[in-house]
C-alpha cells in the first residue's frame, strides 16, 4: 500500500523534477568557460606572431615578447636570446595546458552534471570521457593543475634574477602544497574505489 497519497506524490514528483532540471543554470558557467578559452586562443596567437615577426629582427615585436614576458636585463636586448625564447615558449606551453584544462572542465563537467553528449562510437570522443565522474575529473584537474604550476615554477627559476627570493621561496611551497594535494585526493579515490568493489 503506497505511503503517500496521489496528490503528494505528483507534487513530489514536480519539485523533483524542478530540481533536477536546475542543473541546466550550469550552462551559461560552461559558455562562459568557452569563451574564455577562446580569448586564450586569441592571446596564443598573438604571442606566436610576436616571436616570429621578433624572429625576423622586428624590434617592436621583440620588445612586446620582453614586457609580456616580464624579463629584465642590464644589457639592452636588440636581438631574440635563448632564454626569451624559452620563456616565451614556457608561456605558450603553458596557455596549452590551461586550455586542456578549460576542455576537462568544460567536457567533462557537462557530461557529469548536466547532460550526456551522446558521443559513444564518435571517432573524436576523448579516452578519458569513457570513464569520466566526479572523482575522476578531481584526479585529472589535480593533475593539470600541477602541470601549470610547474611550467610557471619553471619560468620563474630561469628568470630568477628579477624575483625576490620570497616569491620563489612561496611559489615553491605552493607548488609543493599542490602536489601534496593531488596526491591525497588520487589516494583518497582509489580507496573509495576499492571500498566500491568490495561492497560489490
Amino acid at each position: 500500500m503506497s505511503k503517500h497519497p496521489p496528490e503528494q506524490k505528483s507534487s513530489l514528483s514536480s519539485l523533483n523534477s524542478f530540481i533536477f532540471a536546475s542543473r541546466w543554470l550550469q550552462l551559461p558557467l560552461y559558455l562562459g568557460l568557452i569563451a574564455a578559452q577562446a580569448v586564450y586562443v586569441f592571446h596564443f596567437w598573438v604571442e606566436l606572431v610576436h616571436l616570429l615577426e621578433a624572429a625576423f629582427g622586428s624590434q617592436p615585436a621583440l620588445q612586446a615578447l620582453i614586457t609580456g614576458i616580464g624579463y629584465k636585463t642590464t644589457a639592452p636586448i636588440t636581438t631574440l636570446n635563448e632564454t626569451v625564447i624559452m620563456l616565451v615558449v614556457l608561456g605558450l606551453i603553458d596557455v596549452v595546458m590551461i586550455s586542456n584544462l578549460l576542455i576537462m572542465v568544460i567536457v567533462g563537467g557537462y557530461e557529469t552534471f548536466v547532460s550526456r553528449l551522446n558521443l559513444e562510437g564518435h571517432p573524436d570522443q576523448p579516452e578519458w570521457l569513457d570513464h569520466v565522474n566526479a572523482s575522476v575529473l578531481k584526479v585529472k584537474l589535480g593533475t593539470a593543475i600541477i602541470g601549470i604550476s610547474s611550467i610557471h615554477l619553471l619560468k620563474t627559476f630561469i628568470n630568477a634574477a628579477n624575483y625576490d627570493e620570497k616569491v620563489l621561496m612561496w611559489q615553491t611551497i605552493i607548488h609543493i602544497a599542490f602536489l601534496l594535494s593531488a596526491i591525497a585526493i588520487a589516494y583518497a579515490d582509489r580507496l573509495m574505489s576499492h571500498h566500491d568493489k568490495a561492497d560489490h
